[in-house]
């Protein structure tokens, strides 16, 4: 007997060793919840991937160009279908962009502006940010898709 007047009994710790001991061992691993958790964050993933994007959504036309080099931070101008443009993702009137690109250039944060038009934008606001562009004396580019035809 113990302090206290407890009893402990030899033949309990026993039969709850001999309970454990008859359990099966199982080595394996349920991959189970890892697999659900995987295709989850994959599903999640690719939902969000074209979010993630950003910018103005426009149809850039094709043509028989080579892909650009990488930059750190493109500068984009963008000229919507119904002739809207963007300073990246602020729209501006050409004024604004003339003088807006002007302070870019003087303040030396840009190198090249990427002027991106809708395949089906009116041809003048395009003119207009290639002419904004040049005056200011900043480096500009037109954006094109690479043409995969016969």
């Amino acid at each position: 007997m113990r302090p206290g007047g407890v009893r402990m009994s030899l033949g309990t710790r026993r039969r709850a060793r001999g309970r454990r001991a008859d359990l099966p061992v199982s080595s394996e691993i349920s991959v189970t919840s890892l697999v659900d958790v995987a295709f989850t964050l994959l599903v999640i993933f690719i939902i969000t991937a074209p979010i993630m994007q950003g910018g103005i959504e426009v149809s850039i036309p094709k043509a028989d160009v080579q892909p650009l080099t990488s930059q750190d931070s493109p500068f984009f101008i963008t000229v919507t279908a119904d002739g809207t443009i963007y300073m990246e993702e602020t729209p501006v009137t050409a004024e604004d962009l003339q003088s807006g690109l002007g302070q870019l250039l003087g303040g030396g944060a840009i190198e090249r502006v990427y002027i991106r038009g809708d395949s089906l934008a009116p041809f003048g606001p395009v003119v207009r940010a290639m002419s904004s562009a040049q005056n200011s004396g900043i480096n500009w580019s037109i954006v094109a898709e690479p043409y995969r035809g016969n």
